[in-house]
This record gives C-alpha cells, sequence and structure tokens, in this order.
C-alpha cells in the first residue's frame, strides 16, 4: 500500500513540473500587439515586374535593382556593432538603437529560417534569440515578413545556398548576396531570382526600397510596391508612422550596414523617410527597409539587446521578445557551402580545395574540357582517358602490344597479330588464324581468316600466307605433311594386302557351285556321246543296204511265224515288189504293228 501511494505521489509530481515548466516556457511570450503590417490582403503587389521596369526613371534603364561588390576584409573582428541614441528632429524625442558593420558579408552573413532549417516549410515562429543561439550567431536581427496569424514565411528566401521558397515574382524590395559576393538592393524578376549563372547563396524580401545609389526612394518604391490597404492603414501610412524599424543596406567599400532602432507603433520610433536619411547621412548607399513594429529585435551573442515593443503574455508590465519569421545572422567566417562542396576544408572562410579541384568553394575541377580531348573525361586527379587511349590530354592511342584502360593490359596475340587497343581482340595476319593467331591455315587453305582454298596441280599444299604453289612449307608443316603420307601410303599398302588376301582366300565361286557346273557338263558330254553311238549304230546297219539305206530290213520269215510260207512269201514279195518300192519310205516296220 505504501509503494502505490508512493507511485501516485511521483506521478502527481511529475505532472506538476511538467505544468510548471510549461507556464515557465510562456512567461516570455509575446502578445503580438504591435502590428505594423504593409498589406492588409496578402503580400506584396499585384502588377508585375515590367510595371516597376515601366515605371521607374529613365536614368536606370531597364535595371530595376542595384549590384555592388562586397567588402572580403579577412581580418578581426568580422563585425562591429554600435549602440547609438539619436534625436529625432520633428518630435525632439531621442531614439534608441544599434548599427552594426559586417567586414566580409559573404562569409560571414546568413539568412536563416526561423529556428534552423525547415522553419519556413513547417510555418514556424521563433525568436530571433533562439534561432540566433541554435545558429551560433555573434550578432543577429529579425529580417522578412511573416503571415502574423499562420506564422507562414512571406517573399523570396534563399539560405546559405539554398533556395527555401520562390514568391512568385511579387515585386517588393529585395536585399541578396550572390556566389560571386555581390550584394542585390531592388526589385527581382523571378528569371533574377532562379538565374544559376550567378546564384544567390542569401536572399530575403522586405518592404519599400529606402536608398537607390545614395538618394532616398521612397517615393519610386510607394509607386512599385503600393497595392491593398493594410492592417494600421494604408502603404502610405506603413510609410508615414514612427514605430520600431529595422533595415540592411551597405556602404561605399561594399561593408553591409544592419540597422535597428527601438520603439512602438504611433508612440516612438523613426518613419521610413526619418530612417532613409538617418542612413543616408551615415554613408550608406543602397538599403531597404525590412519587419518592423513588434518584430523589431536585435540580439548580441545570443542574448537580446533591444527593448521590444510587445507587451508579455504573463504580465503586461513588461516587454517581450515576438516570435519571428527569418533572420539576419552574423557570425564567424563560413564558406559557402560550409562543407567546400565537399571538396576542399574551410579554414577561417576560405575553403582550401583538394587536388584537383578549384574555386572559392571548391566547385570547379582544375581540368577542365575540353581539356581531355574527345577519348576523355576531367576528374580531380587530371584527365581520365577512354579505353585504348593514353596521355595528359588523352590524345595518343596505345603502344603496340596494349590495350584497355589506361593501355595497362598487355596483348595476346602471336605470329605479328595486332590487336584492339580498345578490347584487345587480336586481328590475324594472312596465314594465322585463332583468337591470338596462334594456328597457321590447314593445309589446302591460305590468306587473311584462312577463308581461301589453295589451286595448285593434284590437291598440293600452297603457301599458308601467299597462297603461292612454289612453296617450303614450315618445319611444323612439313613434318606433318611427311607424316600424314607416311601414314595414307601405310593405310593404303595395308589396304591392298588384305584385298589381295581376301582374293584368295575367298574365290569367285564356290566349289558347290563348281561340282554343279562339272556335273551339268559331265552329263551334257554323255548325252552328247550317246547320241553319237546311236548314230554310229545306225550307220553301220545302213551300210548292208546300200541302195536301200532308207529302209530297215526285217526278214519276213519273223513277220509271219513260220518258214514253211518262204515259197509263197518269196512269190508275193516279187509280185508286189514294184507296190513296195513306190512307198517304202513310209513303210518303217516295228514290233508293235504285227
Amino acid at each position: 500500500m505504501a509503494a502505490e501511494s508512493l507511485k501516485w505521489s511521483c506521478a502527481w509530481l511529475l505532472l506538476w513540473l511538467c505544468v510548471r515548466a510549461s507556464e515557465a516556457k510562456d512567461t516570455r511570450a509575446s502578445m503580438d500587439d504591435d502590428i505594423l503590417l504593409p498589406y492588409a490582403h496578402g503580400h506584396g503587389p499585384s502588377h508585375s515586374h515590367r510595371h516597376v521596369r515601366d515605371c521607374q526613371s529613365v536614368i536606370y534603364g531597364n535595371n530595376t535593382h542595384e549590384s555592388w561588390p562586397s567588402s572580403n576584409h579577412n581580418g578581426q573582428p568580422v563585425a562591429e556593432s554600435k549602440i547609438f541614441v539619436t534625436n529625432v528632429e520633428r518630435s525632439a524625442k531621442w531614439v534608441y538603437g544599434h548599427m552594426t558593420v559586417v567586414h566580409d558579408p559573404l562569409r560571414t552573413v546568413s539568412v536563416v529560417e526561423p529556428g534552423g532549417p525547415d522553419g519556413c516549410k513547417m510555418n514556424r515562429n521563433v525568436s530571433v534569440k533562439k534561432t540566433a543561439k541554435a545558429a551560433r550567431c555573434l550578432y543577429a536581427q529579425n529580417a522578412g515578413f511573416f503571415v502574423t496569424k499562420a506564422g507562414k514565411c512571406l517573399g523570396n528566401v534563399v539560405s546559405n545556398g539554398r533556395l527555401v521558397q520562390d514568391s512568385g515574382g511579387v515585386q517588393n524590395a529585395q536585399f541578396g548576396i550572390r556566389r560571386d559576393g555581390s550584394l542585390v538592393f531592388g526589385y527581382l524578376s523571378q528569371e533574377d531570382v532562379l538565374d544559376q549563372s550567378n546564384p544567390f547563396v542569401q536572399l530575403v524580401s522586405g518592404v519599400i526600397w529606402l536608398l537607390r545609389n545614395g538618394e532616398i526612394y521612397i517615393n519610386q518604391s510607394l509607386e512599385a510596391e503600393c497595392d491593398n490597404i493594410q492592417e494600421t492603414g494604408s502603404l502610405r501610412y506603413f510609410v508615414d508612422v514612427v514605430s520600431a524599424r529595422t533595415a540592411v543596406g551597405h556602404d561605399a567599400e561594399g561593408k553591409l550596414i544592419l540597422f535597428q532602432i527601438d520603439g512602438q507603433t504611433e508612440v516612438r520610433g523613426m518613419n521610413l523617410w526619418e530612417m532613409a536619411k538617418f542612413l543616408k547621412e551615415n554613408g550608406v548607399i543602397n538599403a531597404i527597409n525590412l519587419d518592423g513594429g513588434g518584430s523589431s529585435t536585435y540580439v548580441v551573442n545570443g542574448s537580446l539587446a533591444s527593448y521590444p515593443s510587445d507587451h508579455c503574455k504573463s504580465d503586461n508590465r513588461w516587454r517581450c521578445g515576438r516570435d519571428v519569421s527569418t533572420i539576419l545572422c552574423i557570425h564567424e567566417r563560413r564558406c559557402q557551402p560550409e562543407n567546400c562542396s565537399g571538396h576542399g576544408e574551410c579554414v577561417d572562410g576560405h575553403c582550401q580545395c583538394q587536388k584537383g579541384w578549384q574555386g572559392t568553394a571548391c566547385d570547379s575541377l582544375v581540368c577542365q574540357p575540353p581539356a581531355c580531348g574527345a577519348h576523355g573525361f576531367c576528374t580531380a586527379d587530371g584527365c581520365v582517358c577512354d579505353a585504348g587511349w593514353r596521355g595528359n590530354n588523352c590524345s595518343h592511342e596505345c603502344l603496340r602490344g596494349f590495350y584497355g584502360d589506361s593501355c595497362k593490359q598487355r596483348c595476346s596475340c602471336v605470329n605479328g597479330g595486332s590487336c584492339d587497343p580498345v578490347h584487345g581482340h587480336c586481328t590475324c595476319p594472312p596465314g594465322f588464324h585463332g583468337e591470338t593467331c596462334e594456328q597457321v591455315c590447314a593445309l589446302g587453305f591460305f590468306g587473311v581468316s584462312c577463308a581461301q582454298e589453295c589451286r595448285c596441280d593434284n590437291l598440293c599444299p600452297c603457301d599458308p600466307q601467299t597462297g603461292s604453289c612454289n612453296a617450303t612449307l614450315r618445319g611444323d608443316a612439313n613434318y606433318t605433311l611427311q607424316s600424314a603420307g607416311n601414314c595414307l601410303a601405310k593405310q593404303m599398302f595395308t589396304s591392298w594386302i588384305r584385298e589381295k588376301d581376301a582374293q584368295r582366300k575367298h574365290p569367285y565361286l564356290a566349289e558347290r557351285t563348281w561340282l554343279i557346273i562339272t556335273l551339268t557338263l559331265a552329263s551334257l558330254l554323255s548325252a552328247s556321246l550317246v547320241v553319237h553311238l546311236v548314230q554310229a549304230c545306225r550307220s553301220t546297219v545302213m551300210s548292208h543296204f546300200p541302195e536301200r539305206r532308207d529302209y530297215s530290213y526285217v526278214p519276213l520269215t519273223d513277220i509271219n511265224g513260220a518258214s514253211s510260207r518262204t515259197g509263197d512269201a518269196g512269190k508275193s514279195r516279187g509280185e508286189n515288189f514294184g507296190l513296195e518300192d513306190s512307198d517304202s519310205q513310209d513303210e518303217i516296220w516295228s514290233p508293235g504293228r504285227s
């Protein structure tokens, strides 16, 4: 139970501390009751830059702004701030303020967003004291105008080389520092603001160009910047009313002048005519008016040095500094940009560039085109040549036998082959081929890429380079050819022997075939012999009957079967002889006819 009670006690104590811290935080908050705005609706006039140019005096030509080279004094201190108290003639009242002279504006003056980077993007309003402390400012004062309720930054803002916002060409008086150190005051077109040939590294918008070339320029500014009435009256009223004021300008030496006076609207302070006159008397050449009234604040080394006109929220008997928009910060020398573009080191506001880089911001190479010609490009180390090229300006091809980046790779081509200086590919001479030209043309071919065929008699090989048939081949080729000839001769001789052996072992006709043929021929001879014997026998028989060689003789006794008939038969044969003789050629007896 005791532990639970202690837990709740700690919780209540923590809550009370948070409330007290919140109250303490708000004790110095202002009531924003001294409002001095030039316009009631929006900010700036609605007419164009051309209108401003056409309405100005002809002595200025088409130039609507003035440029002045800034001082670049390297000594210490970087700035000198003076407190002044002056008497205003019309009212016989004394005015208290600060005038700060900056000896090296380019490297010691910055436009800082409220609370730091992205303050305008987030619509923050922060006191000059807090912003100056975070930015390590030696001296600081409020700068640009802003929307009182919403906190939005107004006009053009460039902070340390970064374009924070572009007003879109609204024609109000501007102050800026270009990259080359030129101080710019006056009216700028949108093209002027966005110009990158010599861009702004610092830029902020004011209202009313107070001094132009040493002369008061308020009337011309009223014509250029007038528009609608604002919360405390017209733009003319804004110019004429006494109040706390802030301004920025430069002298003849190019030193930047920051100006701030204390006051309260319609009670004390200066109007713009009095401020312009005071600045002119103190040697200021060009100057513009910045946000004033309750916004006018001056800080030295993080401490409030001015007397604000706004009452404090916690106790209206006291005065508190207002949360504002952008500020002008004077600091120790810084390089622009602070990191010297990543190519150098900032020493006392000067960039000491690394090898190969040059310029106040170390943003330019020492090697500049076209130093490296068509076959290389510039780097911090000088020219870097394309593959296949060498030399200080990349104008020479790689030496024979080398190729690639910086010509450091050796070619592998042999037999007189040349390699491409970029990729190292070999180009072979006639008679050779292969990736490194290591192979001689095959026998029977010659020329570039061994693409041509030899035309020699009997298919003899030719010179692999020229194609000549009267050629003595290389030792290797001769050995190869001799070996091939020996091998071929052996193969031919072996084949011939095998064919002979095959013919001996395998006659044209088989044994069986020879046997059949022999028997057939024997049969034919036997048949022929029988025929001849028959014919011979017949010839013998016929030789007994020379007169009737056409008849076969058959004894009648055999025919008639008895010898008793011999006499009759003889008689009969004698009687019929004449008839039988007539057709004896058709009557050949044979036993089958009895």
